[in-house]
């Protein structure tokens, strides 16, 4: 009687959750009766028009009208309890705004019942500003409803996920067991399937996951899964229930793949934009590279391309980091071929990689201890400091040809132009041996540190300079580079204004129209000094936004003088920053055009 009762409340449970759970990913805890993917509308004064907001990451954003049409409104006014949408509205003043833009390029098919239930980008990940905020109106209540007969939504679905997971931890009337093994080596290293976790769970809330095959007939089934991942298990179960879970750096990987394997796709898809937030978490870099080899695994490649991004802008601390020496080498040759490496010059690129070789010399061939040598960009390093120092290198003896062509490279383009270079048939100037990567050691670079304090003040380091605002402003730095790497143009130089504007008052004091504030601005003060004879020069700079001066965690491009910078909740950056430190480092980039 007990097991019939039991089983009759999970099926109303489970009917009346069909609806709710699509917004329960509950990783972070908001305010008290806020979920995850809740929708409201403000700014009109009245529940059913006003600027769409979404609640995510335990704080309100707005939504960008890019692509927004009815389809998307009507999710919106549908998860509201509208009866319709009538209208979208664009370019309406809906008053301030104080979160980030969470939601850009929005595609329902007007079947949801929630608008997280739609296909979107990465949370945060926008070109827009909150100009661009989209508002809706929806039917009100009582539209088309004779009188009397208005709708009184009473809505508790806020207790069904406790409920749920009740109902697993108590483990009464269950009805379907999984048992989960891992092989394991005995001393033979022969693979036995000895470690094992059984979880007993119900028929009916299982069924929504074909994979798990709880078919009538059967009561019983087992998997396979690997040791590290086998302690999250039960977890992942309890998610089906409730769909909650936390989840951290060591659990990620597992839960992905576990959802991944049996067909838990909005788990699949919430941990995988996870995977930004927790990059930044472990120091010994060891999360990141085995990130790297999931992605490679599951052929996940935006996964890989994350994983890449952040190891190629924190590059300098994962030289110098335990993961270091036993990383791959196709994941070295991924690195050290891309154009965003962030180091402090070229020359550094050389020496980390000789010194990866020597770490693991007995194991790499001498083929591919070329292959990895020609990864680097020897035209950008100084021709006197190659000379200099590539003699004494411990693999030139094996690779002479192969330094003394990249000498050769580097001394060519550092004392010739460009019109001369160009009439040299192996000269590619598309080549990327002849870009820079992005270097940030002297002249190249300047930094402004936010100084976190009571009376917001900021402190701005310019090589020997100190700097005071006494007023929450970034002063602005004044940087001097050559125009180009070239020893050609080692007695030209362009001066350069580097600041950050924290308000339209500032960016007016500065002559420049700010579309939104705070704005990272780097200006040159002269005329390209580039003529026919030289080659024409351009400068394609990047500002690198590092947390507390300790990792990388968003480099930015100037298409023009001016870039939207991450502070204050207006932008995201790809991984946190927890203090909200910021340090802001301005590179100069120059280029043959």
């Amino acid at each position: 009687m007990l097991q019939h009762q039991i089983l009759h409340t999970v099926r109303l449970l489970l009917l009346l959750s069909v609806s709710s759970w699509a917004i329960n990913f509950d990783i972070i805890k908001g305010d008290v009766g806020l979920q995850e993917g809740n929708v409201r509308l403000v700014g009109t004064g009245i529940s059913s028009a006003g600027r769409v907001e979404v609640y995510h990451d335990g704080k309100w954003g707005t939504v960008c009208d890019d692509n927004w049409d009815m389809t998307e409104a009507k999710v919106v006014c549908r998860q509201l309890k509208f009866p319709g949408a009538r209208s979208v509205v664009v370019g309406k003043d809906y008053g301030p705004v104080s979160g980030p833009i969470w939601l850009d390029e929005i595609h329902c098919n007007g079947t949801e019942n929630y608008l997280v239930r739609c296909s979107i980008k990465r949370w945060g990940e926008t070109d827009c500003t909150h100009k661009e905020d989209v508002g809706i109106v929806c039917e009100p209540m009582g539209t088309n409803q004779s009188f009397g007969d208005s709708l009184h939504p009473l809505d508790h679905t806020i207790y069904l996920s406790d409920h749920l997971g009740q109902i697993f931890d108590k483990g009464e009337a269950c009805d379907f067991n999984i048992l989960v093994q891992s092989p394991t080596q005995n001393q033979q290293n022969i693979s036995e399937k000895r470690v094992f976790t059984q979880v007993c769970t119900h028929k009916i809330i299982m069924s929504q996951f074909p994979s798990f095959n709880s078919t009538q007939e059967n009561t019983n089934v087992s998997f396979d899964i690997s040791v590290p991942c086998q302690p999250y298990f039960t977890s992942f179960i309890r998610y089906i229930y409730t769909r909650k879970i936390d989840v951290n750096f060591s659990s990620a990987l597992c839960l992905h793949w576990m959802a991944a394997e049996f067909g838990v796709m909005q788990l699949m898809t919430d941990v995988g934009r996870l995977f930004s937030k927790i990059l930044s978490e472990d120091t010994s870099f060891h999360t990141q590279v085995q990130m790297y080899s999931y992605a490679l695994e599951t052929g996940d490649v935006a996964l890989e391309e994350e994983c890449l991004q952040y190891l190629a802008w924190n590059f300098q601390n994962l030289t110098t980091s335990p993961a270091w020496t036993s990383l791959s080498v196709e994941l070295l040759k991924s690195l050290i071929i891309r154009s965003d490496l962030v180091v402090p010059d070229e020359y550094f690129v050389l020496q980390s990689v000789e010194s990866f070789i020597m770490e693991q010399v007995k194991s790499i061939t001498l083929e591919t201890q070329a292959e990895l040598l020609r990864y680097v960009r020897f035209p950008m390093i100084q021709a006197e400091k190659l000379y200099e120092n590539v003699s004494s290198s411990p693999l030139y003896n094996s690779h002479k040809n192969l330094y003394n062509e990249g000498i050769m490279q580097a001394l060519e383009f550092n004392v010739f132009f460009l019109t001369t270079l160009t009439k040299n048939s192996k000269f590619n100037k598309e080549n990327a041996d002849f870009h820079p990567r992005i270097y940030t050691a002297d002249p190249w670079s300047t930094k402004i540190y936010m100084i976190p304090n009571e009376s917001l003040r900021y402190q701005h380091f310019h090589r020997e300079y100190n700097h005071y605002s006494h007023h929450g402003y970034f002063e602005t730095s004044l940087i001097s580079t050559p125009v180009h790497s070239s020893l050609m143009f080692k007695d030209k130089t362009v001066n350069w204004n580097a600041d950050v504007l924290q308000s339209q008052t500032e960016c007016s004091n500065k002559g420049v129209r700010c579309d939104t504030v705070p704005v990272a601005r780097l200006a040159s003060q002269n005329n390209n000094p580039s003529n026919s004879h030289t080659g024409k020069i351009l400068y394609r700079n990047r500002l690198v936004v590092m947390c507390e001066g300790l990792y990388i965690c968003q480099v930015l491009g100037f298409k023009s003088e001016l870039i939207p910078v991450a502070m204050n909740g207006t932008q995201v950056v790809e991984c946190p920053c927890p203090g909200g430190h910021y340090v802001y480092k301005f590179v100069v980039r120059p280029v043959y055009e």
